[in-house]
């Protein structure tokens, strides 16, 4: 058989391989991991002094560096964003509860009402051959429209 007739004839197996292996999957038994996943509450209290805390939920697997829940906020009428604290993560694979606060700097235009909010678990995960410089990898993200609430009294 020519050369190139068989490379031909390889790569179509192996991409046959590739594209029926997911079902396959699927379809077995075999456990599969719990999702990475980050949640955020949909009201967000800021106290009159500005502090803001959010808050929620996450689960993250198999963290080689250290690991943390970051969250930033803005309002659509501003390009500025404020971080809100981060918070140490444990990558266990089970859901645990965070939560960052925060005090806006002073001359943060933050107001109750309508904003947005991104966290994202991120490790800051060692590379080999980089002298052991960290480089992020993300876990798991999310980015939701909330509400700057007053506190409850």
């Amino acid at each position: 058989m020519p050369l190139r007739p068989a490379l031909a004839t390889a790569a179509g197996a192996a991409l046959f391989l590739l594209l029926a292996a997911p079902s396959a999957l699927a379809d077995s038994d075999a456990p599969t991991e719990p999702e990475e996943t980050v949640s955020v509450g949909t009201k967000t209290p800021m106290a009159a002094d500005g502090t803001i805390t959010v808050s929620g939920t996450y689960r993250c697997i198999d963290s080689t560096g250290p690991t943390f829940v970051s969250a930033s906020i803005g309002q659509k009428d501003s390009t500025t964003r404020y971080a809100i604290g981060g918070t140490l993560a444990e990558c266990d694979g089970k859901q645990h509860r965070w939560e960052n606060r925060s005090k806006a700097p002073a001359d943060a235009t933050l107001k109750h009402g309508k904003a947005n909010v991104e966290v994202t678990v991120v490790e800051l995960r060692p590379v080999d051959g980089l002298g052991g410089l960290p480089l992020p990898h993300f876990h798991a993200v999310v980015k939701k429209d909330i509400t700057l609430s007053k506190p409850k009294a």
